[in-house]
């Protein structure tokens, strides 16, 4: 279970990271944050980031091998990477319409569930 744990709060984290980093673009798009000082959108930004890093730092703590967890550091943070790069397509494809996925997309997820593959290959 604390595997399942682990890669849950990295989605959650992940989720939180993302709307952080590229929300305020779209909040910009809507009109909504166009005023804004570029100093209130990184205010804004931090505020999402801790709720980010409140699941995050978790995830990495309980997952660790030498906290009792089930993944090394190598493994967690290929995970992390693999949740965040399909957080993020799934992001842009809904809030950003004019983003669209191309062959070269898909070829690079190819090469990332490869990596998660072999990072869990056993010597």
């Amino acid at each position: 279970m604390t595997a399942i744990y682990t890669i849950l709060l990295l989605i959650v984290s992940n989720i939180f990271m993302t709307f952080a980093w590229y929300g305020h673009l779209k909040l910009q798009e809507l009109k909504i944050s166009t005023g804004w000082p570029l100093f209130v959108v990184i205010l804004f930004s931090w505020g999402i980031a801790l709720a980010e890093y409140s699941c995050q730092v978790p995830a990495n703590r309980m997952g660790f091998q030498g906290n009792g967890g089930p993944f090394s550091l190598m493994q967690l943070k290929v995970i992390q990477e693999a949740v965040t790069l399909t957080i993020f397509t799934i992001f842009v494809t809904v809030f950003f319409k004019g983003e669209t996925l191309h062959w070269n997309h898909f070829a690079a997820f190819l090469c990332l569930i490869l990596a998660v593959y072999l990072v869990f290959m056993k010597d």
